[in-house]
């Protein structure tokens, strides 16, 4: 008896007790989870300053309907005096704005304390477009601009286009309040938005015709011409309601021109789990692609120009710090063309060079003063209004974002700092050493008075330190000899105003007759404009500062300077400069070979910085340009590199202490230049990293998915593609750099880029468990069909690789371009045991809860039936309490069924949860009886009651029913977190609105329940009522195995929302099966016991 009582309990715990492998698994997603949510919880410091307004609201009228009921339009006005509403409105002038909030921005909580980041952003954006357009424009400057290449329709025409001096018309910015609802998770509310941001479009324009007409009546002079179109700036969700708005059936044609989106999913939502949402977005971006598509007829005639052809776009990302949303996500490849828009980092863009999270990007004024130039440039001088040549929109807003370095790094054929736009050609024209051939402004004069001015420079890198008036001359043929054919230029001087770079065909004097080849160039208009990082400080009072950041590069190749022999470079008398100069001025140049500076990173020493720290020692006189190339993408493993000055040729000169390194540090940062680190990333774009002396050099990619490509040359492991970071250098200083690996920071990107893929991965998870239960007799727990499906090489191996390799054949075969190899499987498998890992958590969990419940229930229920008993009561009225408690669940259950159509998220795991927590408790009791527990009292047993020697079987029968209706309670609870996003959004209409999910989703959850209805023992042991497949039955095992398969596809292209039609589709056949099984009279023994042969 003790005997039997112990494997009864051994058997009874067998699906409680994971494998070590299992507890490798939670331990490492728990480590991941616990890393992720430290680095989401810790602060960052992105440099940003904070915008200050005064705003007013003015709510604009609108018509009575559904939608103008909820939401609301309103007007903004920058100042603290009170204003007359109505005379405002009628004084309506300027060229209008409407800014679209994000995921729960409202603009009603802007009288409460806690604003809104999207209130925040269009106060901000409205408070210094204000005092833009007071101020004026931005101070020109003399480094290259940005210029749109022949693949973005760039010509002379467009690129000569010159920016505005000063600003034609104000922006009036109009707000829409959409109730702080969150549009990112959930289909219809963002149908809503969208249909409320048309309407919104209408009635700002037509409240500009009503106060044109108001004005008119009243005899006021007009000056200005009524809008025709509407600026939609939009954030987060935001910029993809503009979208959506832009492609409406009911807007009216050309009201939306130019929209500018800032941190906004275009590719698909942040998190896809709502299959409505996904669905919405795929139309949303199928009719964009269709909307640059000239429109034919059937035979091939031609019937209009495309729908968007006057639509430009520019999506803002907020680069590697923004964890909600990431760059690949607003991304707009794909979906528009270059010609008509473009994706830009807030890292690269001019004036700012900052990474910042998805909050700060609403307030960081260092942003939203570049945009509000930006659209005070698109204004047309002559009538007041934005302007109409599409190509010309584009060419301004790549003038005012982008910076002059290239947004692509091509080391060998073209360098990140050239240009194609062709140089100058102007002679020189006067015998005297006066600079009348610079093509720099005549207003931007140096003085003459300065005796000596040439000197002439013998080493490879020159060194200016002082502002002192003088000409550098650099013999190129000479210096640039022994394969140093480049020329690299660093300053902190501005250029024309500080400094001026030109290419002689000769020394001396030149004749006014010289050939139009052999005209004297000005290259300065090449230097590029980089970030100064901070302001140095002072080490001590009257001392000499640190050496201030670079802020201006200049490159110029062999191609560049074939056919000349000097190199000048002149520097402005101190005494000339208008405003404030450099406190420590320094510039650098230097003849170098790029491939003295190249170092690459194997992946072997990458992993294993972490544990073994390498040193890397850059002595004096190094080059001034170092690439480093790292094998793994720095997007998937940050490193944290960090580099200290040794020396600064100060060594045994006697200026310092030896063996003091402090003194050595305060030194060296006066003499040499800060390093300078520039980052190419092919998703994200360029990112900068200024003052580079510690810093995790980690860049915001994608790599390893379907949709990424193994183009670019790649090494081992989770490389998508080598990855260069060119860095600057002072060569007259020598440092020392060392590198390791982020793990931390590694572990949170992972699951950040790779989230949504475990969420599919999950599903196909439980699929793969279920269908090893409907395989094998007798039916495994899920947690042992899970661990079995981990073993190697087989089965892990099969539904691990296999579903990776087809999907490599379906691009082969559909002729996309292939993922990386290697990093693909690695990363893919990863997320796969990832994914099991939370299963098996999943599972321990529900069963830890199922055996207190069932405890608990017995427990109460002997208390009872000894109370009972002790009372000379019938045996038969023991059992009233557990047949109340299941008449009372059984009602619950079709209670809730009833509200699938409001609350779906909560319906799906109704049903799987009562009738597996009544298994549970039927499985306890029949364990506890065959113990002895209830023969020891002499109960007399009750009709139906499993005989002795049947007992064995009858508890087998039970244990597969709870095993079985277990796995499907797991697969619910999964589908009920996929849809938790949706169910916060529903749950804030409650008592604001009355509406329903879109049909789709609440028939995916009405399929789900009739899954855990239908799906009995007998349509488990059973074959399907469909065609045989190579003369085999199809069983449900099968039909779980290609769901699962199914799901890890839709992980692997990052859809997840795709795998609840897996889920729904494996509904319909069990239930279809099932009715069929009723239909034809074939037997079912659904509730009852049969004990399973032996």
């Amino acid at each position: 008896m003790e005997s039997e009582r112990r494997n009864s309990n051994d058997s009874r715990m067998q699906g409680f007790r994971p494998s070590l492998r299992a507890v490798v698994l939670i331990i490492a997603l728990l480590w991941v989870v616990v890393v992720t949510l430290y680095g989401l919880l810790k602060p960052i410091s992105n440099g940003c300053v904070m915008t200050y307004m005064y705003p007013t609201y003015i709510p604009i009228s609108t018509a009575e309907g559904v939608l103008s009921a909820k939401y609301g339009l309103y007007l903004y006005h920058e100042g603290w005096r009170n204003i007359d509403f109505k005379e405002h409105l009628k004084n309506l002038k300027g060229v209008p704005v409407l800014f679209i909030p994000g995921n729960g921005g409202s603009y009603k909580q802007a009288r409460s304390s806690f604003l809104p980041l999207s209130l925040v952003l269009v106060r901000s954006l409205a408070a210094e477009s204000e005092r833009a357009y007071q101020g004026g424009a931005l101070e020109h400057t003399f480094y290259r601009e940005a210029y749109l290449t022949s693949e973005e329709g760039g010509n002379a025409d467009v690129n000569d286009f010159q920016l505005p001096n000063q600003y034609a018309n104000r922006l009036d910015w109009f707000s829409v309040d959409l109730e702080g609802e969150h549009s990112a998770m959930d289909g219809r509310i963002l149908e809503e938005h969208t249909e409320y941001v048309v309407y919104a479009i209408h009635r700002i324009l037509d409240q500009y015709k009503e106060s044109y007409d108001a004005r008119e009546r009243e005899g006021a002079a007009i000056t200005s011409s009524l809008p025709k179109s509407v600026i939609l700036i939009g954030h987060s969700m935001g910029g993809f309601v503009a979208r959506a708005a832009t492609v409406h059936p009911h807007l009216r044609k050309s009201t939306v021109e130019t929209i500018l989106t800032l941190s906004s999913p275009h590719q698909s939502p942040p998190v896809a789990l709502q299959p409505s949402l996904g669905h919405y977005y795929e139309s949303i971006n199928q009719e964009w692609r269709q909307g640059y598509d000239v429109q034919t007829t059937q035979t091939g005639e031609y019937v209009s120009s495309p729908k968007l052809s006057h639509v430009v776009i520019v999506s803002i990302s907020g680069g590697y710090n923004d964890y909600q949303v990431r760059s690949k996500l607003e991304s707009l490849d794909g979906i528009v063309p270059p010609t008509h828009g473009f994706m830009i980092g807030s890292t690269s863009m001019k004036n700012v060079w900052l990474s910042m999270e998805h909050q700060a990007i609403c307030w960081c004024n260092q942003l939203v003063v570049q945009v509000s130039h930006t659209l005070l440039s698109l204004i047309d001088s002559r009538r007041g209004q934005p302007l109409s040549d599409t190509q010309k929109r584009l060419a301004i807003l790549s003038k005012m974002l982008r910076s002059g370095i290239q947004q692509s790094f091509k080391w060998r054929s073209q360098l990140f700092w050239s240009t194609r736009v062709p140089f100058k050609d102007v002679k020189y024209t006067a015998v005297s050493q006066d600079h009348t051939f610079s093509d720099c402004p005549s207003s931007v004069h140096w003085s003459d008075d300065v005796p000596e001015r040439d000197l002439y420079i013998q080493k490879k890198t020159v060194n200016i330190l002082a502002m002192d008036g003088r000409r550098r001359w650099l013999d190129i043929l000479e210096l640039g000899s022994n394969g140093k054919s480049h020329f690299i230029f660093v300053t902190n001087l501005a250029p024309c105003s500080g400094v001026r770079v030109h290419l002689w065909p000769q020394k001396g004097n030149l004749p006014s007759d010289l050939p139009a080849g052999k005209s004297i160039l000005e290259v300065t208009s090449k230097m590029v404009q980089i970030p100064a990082g901070q302001a140095p400080r002072q080490i001590e009072p009257a001392s000499q500062t640190e050496q201030a950041s670079p802020s201006a590069l200049l490159h110029l190749g062999p191609e560049e300077m074939h056919g000349f022999r000097y190199l000048t470079i002149s520097v402005a008398p101190h005494t000339t400069i208008s405003g404030s100069p450099p406190t420590t001025s320094m510039a650098i140049g230097q003849f170098f070979n790029p491939d003295e500076g190249e170092i690459e990173f194997s992946p072997i020493s990458m992993l294993s910085s972490r544990h073994f720290h390498e040193d890397i020692f850059f002595k004096e006189d190094h080059p001034l340009a170092f690439n480093l190339s790292f094998a793994i993408n720095l997007g998937l493993l940050p490193v944290t590199f960090s580099l200290k000055t040794t020396s600064c040729g100060v060594k045994g000169s006697g200026l310092l202490d030896e063996g003091r390194d402090m003194d050595n540090t305060k030194l060296c940062k006066q003499r040499c230049f800060p390093p300078v680190a520039f980052a190419w990333d092919p998703t994200s774009g360029l990112h900068i990293f200024p003052n580079l002396y510690s810093e995790t050099l980690v860049v915001d990619s994608s790599p390893a998915l379907w949709t990424s490509t193994g183009a670019e040359k790649t090494v081992v492991l989770l490389l998508l593609f080598i990855f260069l970071i060119p860095l600057q250098l002072d060569p007259h200083c020598s440092y020392k750099a060392s590198l390791a690996v982020s793990v931390t920071k590694a572990a949170s990107r992972y699951l950040l880029l790779y989230c949504p893929k475990m969420f599919s991965f999950n599903v196909a998870v439980l699929f793969f468990a279920l269908m090893r239960q409907a395989h094998e007799r007798p039916i495994p727990s899920i947690l042992k069909a899970v661990e079995t499906n981990l073993r190697i090489p087989f089965p892990f191996l099969p539904l691990a690789v296999v579903p990776i390799l087809f999907c490599l054949f379906f691009s082969f075969i559909t002729s996309q371009p292939f993922p990386p190899f290697c990093s693909f499987i690695i990363v893919s498998i990863t997320c796969y045991l990832l994914s099991n890992g939370f299963i098996i958590l999943l599972i321990l969990v529900s069963e830890l809860v199922f055996y207190v419940a069932a405890y608990l229930h017995v427990s109460m229920k002997r208390r009872l039936v000894d109370c009972l008993i002790d009372c000379r009561w019938e045996l038969r009225k023991g059992n009233f309490f557990f047949l109340f408690l299941q008449w009372f669940m059984n009602l619950s259950s079709r209670f809730f069924s009833l509200k699938v159509n409001s609350w779906p998220q909560l319906s799906i795991s109704i049903y799987s949860l009562t009738a597996s927590l009544r298994s549970n408790v039927r499985k306890t009791e029949v364990d506890d009886r065959s113990e002895g527990n209830c023969s020891s009292q002499q109960v007399t047993s009750q009709p139906g009651s499993p005989s002795k020697e049947n007992r064995p079987s009858y508890s087998q029968a039970q244990e597969d029913i709870f095993h079985q209706r277990h796995g499907l309670l797991v697969l619910h609870l999964v589908a009920a977190l996929m849809f938790g996003p949706s169910l916060v959004s529903w749950l804030q209409r409650i008592g604001m609105h009355k509406s329903f999910p879109r049909f789709l989703d609440s028939l995916l959850c009405i399929c789900m329940i009739l899954h855990g209805i239908f799906s009995s023992e007998s349509l488990v042991n059973s074959s399907l009522p469909f065609p045989r497949i190579l003369g085999q039955e199809m069983s449900l095992s099968f039909i779980y195995l290609i769901a699962g398969i199914y799901c890890y596809l839709c992980g692997l292209n990052m859809v997840p929302y795709k795998a609840m039609y897996a889920m729904g589709a494996v509904s319909i056949i069990s239930f279809t099966s099932t009715v069929v099984q009723v239909w034809t009279g074939a037997p079912r023994d659904r509730g009852k016991w049969k004990p399973h042969r032996q």
